[in-house]
């Protein structure tokens, strides 16, 4: 989430210096960019994370035509289709890999059968390499993490038919 202040602390940077923009990016791909030259002066741009756009429109309603903001963003992707099975969840923020290390054999892919308390895959937190275990038995139906690519919690990652 944006806040209103740090946004208004970029304003007053901006207002005091000789740059004509401020733009400033996030790990999270929230992206803000602040211009005063004429035709752009004190728009805000965000490119936003999916989670973004619902949390920007309470946002919208607190500022004041005065203070001649606007905030702009993109469309949030469709969820995804509702699951049948049993969904193994991030347990915490990090990078998932689903092999133990680049270019080895995943641990895991669509088809294989798993039992509780196989490994499944590895998240990185800070640094430290943490081995997620499956918490059924049965087939993997369905992979959703990518590779390499960041998790947060609560996100799922596999997909298992107990009965496969």
């Amino acid at each position: 989430m944006i806040d209103l202040r740090y946004l208004k602390k970029l304003l007053d940077i901006l207002d005091g210096s000789s740059a004509d923009s401020i733009e400033i990016a996030t790990e999270k791909g929230v992206k803000i960019r602040v211009c005063k030259s004429p035709q752009g002066r004190g728009a805000v741009q965000v490119a936003a994370p999916m989670q973004m756009p619902q949390m920007m429109a309470p946002m919208q309603g607190r500022m004041t035509p005065s203070e001649g903001m606007q905030a702009v963003s993109e469309e949030a992707p469709k969820p995804e289709p509702k699951s049948t099975g049993l969904e193994v969840k991030s347990p915490m923020v990090g990078t998932f890999y689903g092999s133990p290390e680049p270019g080895a054999k995943p641990y895991v892919s669509v088809g294989s059968r798993v039992s509780k308390g196989q490994v499944l895959c590895i998240i990185e937190a800070m640094k430290i390499m943490n081995e997620i275990e499956s918490e059924y038995s049965g087939v993997i139906k369905d992979v959703v993490a990518e590779n390499g690519h960041p998790v947060e919690y609560g996100q799922v990652l596999y997909r298992i038919d107990p009965n496969g």
